[in-house]
Order: C-alpha cells, then structure tokens, then sequence
C-alpha cells in the first residue's frame, strides 16, 4: 500500500479536503441523474459505490476522528448501505500507512530519540494503520514488540472534524439530525480519550490484569518506560485477524471456543467492572488456531454509570417487556420517552421500542444461543431498515436514548456481529446476567 507523506492538519487545509469531497460527491449525483435518464431501471448501488469510494479516500487521508467515525458507521449493517460498509471496514486496521520520516520526528518529539536508539531493531514499514495510529514491529531485549504511533494533528483537529462530518452523517447516511446532535459530545469525549495513550496504557493495563482470570484470553504486556502521550510500546500478540482466521477453516469447536471467550471478556467487564472494551472490531482481536483469543487496543473504554446499568439490563428481563407500568419507568429513565411526548407519542413509540428490545434480547433470554443463526440477524436489519424508512423517527426533533446507551449499544452491536462471522454457538445464560435479569 502507497505510504502518505503528509497529513493536513490545519483547520483550513481539513475543510478544504472536505468541500473537494463534497464537490465530488455533488458531482457523483449529477452522474447517477444522467444514467437515470439514459436508464430509468438505473438504481442507486453504483451511486453508492462512487461516494462511498470517494469519502473513504478523503478521510484516509485526513486519518484521525473522521475516519474513526466511518468505521464505526461500518460495523452496523443497518446504517449504511453495502457500498459504505465494505469501503469503511477498511479503516479498521488496513487505511495507507504514515511514510518513514514521519514516524522518525514523532519519536523525536516525543522521546528525542529516533526508534533505532530506543529499540535493537524497529520496522519503519507499518504492519498495520487504522484511523488514529499505525502498528510498527520492534525488538528489544530479545522481546518482539508492538509499537503504536499515533498519527501527527489527530488529538487537535477531532471538534473540527465531528463539525465537518456531520452533514455527510445527517445528508448520506440519513442519520437524524437531533440524534446527530446530541451523541456528538459523547462521540468527542472518547475520541479524546482515545489520544490520550498514557490513559490507554493505565486502562490497559487495569482491565487486562482484571480480566486475566478468564479462560482463552491472553493480553500483551505494556511498557510504560517506552510509551508516551502519542506512542505506545507492547508485546507482540500472535494471531490472525477475523477475516483472515476465517479463511483457515477452523473447526466449529474452535470457533465455539473463541466465541466464548469473547462473549466472557464483555460480560465480566460489564457485569463485574462496570466499564468496557468498546471498540469490538476486528482489527482489536488476534485469534489462534489453539482457540485463544488475543485482546488489544484499550483506547476506547466506556465507563458504565450505576443507574444506567441497573435500567439497562431490566429490560432485558422479559418479565418487564409484558408489564405496561413498569416498561414506561424504564423507557423514561433511559429517555427513550420524556414527559413532554402526547399520547400520540407513546402509541407510536412503546411498542417500536418493546419489539427492538424483544429482538435484540433474544440471546440473554436461553442458556445457549447459535450466533450463526443468519435468519435471526436478517431479522435485525430488516427491522433496522423498517426504522431507517419511518418517517416519525428521521423528523424527530427529539434524541430518542440515553448518551450512555451509545458505546454500549455500538459495543453489543461489535460483538454479536463478530459472534455472527464466527458462527459460534455459545453459553449466553451467565451469572452476571442471572444477577441482572433479578434487580
């Protein structure tokens, strides 16, 4: 992959890169109107296509917050069209690397040393670029290492992107503007956090030693002495990423095996530590061919508050999707509903939001659950679809859903879409959730 020399990071030389996309995506349209009229049969997957390809290599290029919003987008199917989905996951752990020199003057920047005085060797070709950093392999001391090097401008530019996305958010994926609105702040407080490697190192650190009590995990080691506010120096994890691990063939015991342990980091982290991994895609997790599953990339962490927890997982207990008094507290308090809704309001929502919750529940509900059951998550996108096409929902004024329920969502979502491309056949019915469903 062609290295990037150069990144713009500049309030002005970002916008600009924004409006020649726009331009182009302008001009996308004009093209797809052209071939409507030539084919009136003509549909919009090409269309698609065009913008999806030309968003993709604007923001590889601006790396940073507005790539690492893409490939949020990417993990949810019913988002984005097929088009955006596959150009987005991308982003994940395969964008256009940094060149040489640019890594050089950050460690010198950062440590006043270049990698090759900090470590006996140091690859200056990525082994992997994502959207706030890319992954270089070193040696010292007879330990092969992983070193993450933040990219130049990330941490300074991320208000200026979420206020450049937005309308691309609001107009291409027909997000609702008010829901746009009001999960852009919680969206920018992780994506701070997520620049701040001192902080990922501490919770790294924190929640690997916590969860090393769990079967089939294993965490790398960080090494605080050789790691800064933008660079970050661990053990190098053996492993394949999804895609390629898939294309092994691994047994169905295999895949059960690392299912499971998937399913066990989050619900201990959840249930136990009250704060999570929340950036389950692919490129966070090596799998071996023995059925461990290696964990990497703590930047992203979701601190679950109290209140929020304990109503949260009430709904999962379906005891209180049958109870109409005590369904409409839960639904108030995760502001799903407020006191200012009509009657109208709640006609149309309780029951909208009564079978999402039936549907997404439906895993905690047995003591086993087969994440290769594609009709079941055919299910879920066609109703995500019915809701994408409501418009009650796209008008909306009001943010329908807590802030916490974002990264917690998105969070569930990453796993059972992983679970899913697994085909793992799991132990869902746990302790944590026997202590939940009960409050």
């Amino acid at each position: 992959m062609k290295e990037q020399n150069s990144i713009p990071v500049t309030k002005v030389q970002r916008a600009t890169e924004f409006l020649k996309t726009g331009a182009q995506i302008g001009s996308n349209y004009l093209k797809h109107y052209a071939r409507k009229v030539v084919n009136p049969e003509t549909t919009k997957e090409e269309l698609h296509a065009d913008n999806a390809g030309d968003i993709y290599k604007s923001l590889s290029k601006l790396k940073g917050s507005a790539l690492k919003v893409a490939q949020m987008m990417s993990m949810d199917r019913s988002v984005l069209p097929k088009a955006y989905s596959e150009q987005f996951q991308m982003s994940q752990y395969s964008a256009p690397p940094l060149s040489s020199p640019l890594i050089i003057r950050t460690f010198q920047k950062y440590f006043g040393k270049s990698p090759s005085q900090m470590y006996d060797s140091f690859n200056l070709n990525a082994s992997n670029a994502a959207s706030i950093g890319q992954v270089h392999e070193a040696r010292k001391d007879g330990k092969r290492l992983a070193v993450k090097v933040q990219y130049p401008g990330v941490a300074d530019s991320i208000s200026s992107d979420l206020r450049m996305v937005k309308p691309f958010a609001v107009r291409l994926m027909g997000l609702n503007a008010a829901d746009v609105d009001r999960y852009m702040g919680e969206v920018e407080t992780k994506l701070l956090e997520e620049t701040d490697y001192i902080l990922e190192v501490e919770r790294s650190i924190e929640i690997s030693e916590a969860c090393s009590v769990l079967s089939n995990v294993t965490f790398p080691k960080y090494y605080k002495e050789m790691s800064s506010s933008r660079i970050i120096s661990m053990d190098w994890l053996p492993g394949l990423h999804l895609k390629e691990f898939l294309e092994t063939n691994p047994s169905q015991e295999i895949r059960n095996q690392i299912g499971q342990a998937l399913w066990d980091f989050y619900e201990f982290q959840i249930h136990e530590m009250r704060q999570i991994h929340a950036d389950p895609h692919p490129g966070n997790f090596l799998m071996q061919e023995n059925g461990t599953l290696g964990i990497i990339d703590f930047g992203c962490v979701k601190v679950i508050p109290q209140d929020f927890y304990y109503n949260y997982f009430s709904l999962i207990n379906p005891d209180n999707i049958a109870d109409d008094e005590r369904i409409l507290k839960l639904f108030f308090a995760l502001e799903f509903l407020y006191p200012t809704d009509t009657a109208k309001d709640l006609e149309f929502y309780v029951p909208l939001f009564r079978k999402m919750i039936g549907i997404l529940g439906v895993p905690f509900q047995t003591e086993t659950f087969d994440f290769g059951n594609d009709p079941y998550f055919d299910g879920i996108y066609r109703f995500a679809e019915e809701l994408g096409n409501m418009k009650e929902l796209r008008e909306s004024k009001v943010a329908r859903g807590s802030k916490d329920g974002l990264y917690v969502n998105r969070t569930y979502f990453g796993l059972y879409s992983l679970l899913n491309q697994l085909k793992a056949n799991i132990h869902t019915h746990s302790v944590f959730k026997t202590m939940v469903v009960d409050l």
